[in-house]
């Protein structure tokens, strides 16, 4: 499987022109606030049109301003988790998992449900509400439900932000642990450098609407670097 793409949108006097591609690895957005990271998940999730360009989940076409093809949100294989997480508050845990599986069969619904709570350490949990479980927890019910179908590639929007750094290094192994179950393109946007530099395979630089350099942790954080990438890793 893969990810590629070719963005052009312009937004309330802000240009994202970027192009870049992934394959089944862990690429972290970098940059600025407002450089244009959260857009781009929300358009290969589907939830903003570009302008131009196109986006290509391995053979199959989500996006492309040539041909007319703009797949739905709900056609597109993606998991997606948001940074409030999303969770629905008045659902138990097990409804907020289930809430995922769209389109899947009663019966895989449930066998895939019981192994994501095996998986994902939430075994006992299932009549809980979002209220009654710890920050962790609530992290891996808003990932298992972004996995229950399977999808092609996961879209991370900064979703350990909230938590203070015991749990969010302790997230950080539990995403490891999720790669090595579900081998697909997983895309984090994230402004913890240190985050980034462990979790990642390629860091995809962004300044300005702009990708400023691609590269593993290592390429990217040696120099020579420009005045902005440079700030960002101080």
């Amino acid at each position: 499987m893969g990810l590629s793409l070719k963005l052009l949108k312009q937004v309330n006097g802000f240009k994202l022109d970027v192009e870049w591609d992934l394959e089944d690895e862990l690429a972290v957005l970098f940059g600025f606030s407002g450089a244009g990271k959260s857009m781009t998940l929300q358009m290969i999730a589907g939830l903003m049109q570009p302008d131009e360009g196109w986006i290509y989940s391995d053979e199959k076409v989500l996006f492309d301003s040539r041909s007319g093809v703009r797949l739905r949100p709900q056609d597109r294989s993606i998991g997606y988790v948001f940074q409030n997480l999303a969770l629905f508050p008045h659902m138990t845990v097990q409804g907020n998992i289930l809430y995922g599986a769209g389109g899947i069969k009663k019966d895989m619904k449930e066998k895939r449900c019981r192994e994501l709570f095996e998986t994902f350490h939430l075994a006992g949990l299932e009549a809980r509400y979002p209220s009654e479980i710890s920050g962790g927890q609530q992290q891996r019910v808003a990932l298992a439900r972004a996995l229950i179908r399977r999808p092609d590639i996961l879209l991370l929007d900064e979703p350990f932000s909230a938590l203070d750094r015991p749990l969010r290094l302790e997230m950080q192994k539990f995403l490891e642990e999720v790669r090595e179950r579900f081998p697909i393109p997983i895309l984090l946007v994230t402004h913890d450098l240190s985050e980034a530099l462990t979790l990642a395979d390629k860091i995809i630089v962004y300044s300005q609407g702009r990708v400023s350099r691609i590269g593993s942790p290592q390429e990217i954080s040696q120099p020579p670097l420009d005045p902005e990438i440079q700030s960002l890793f101080r």
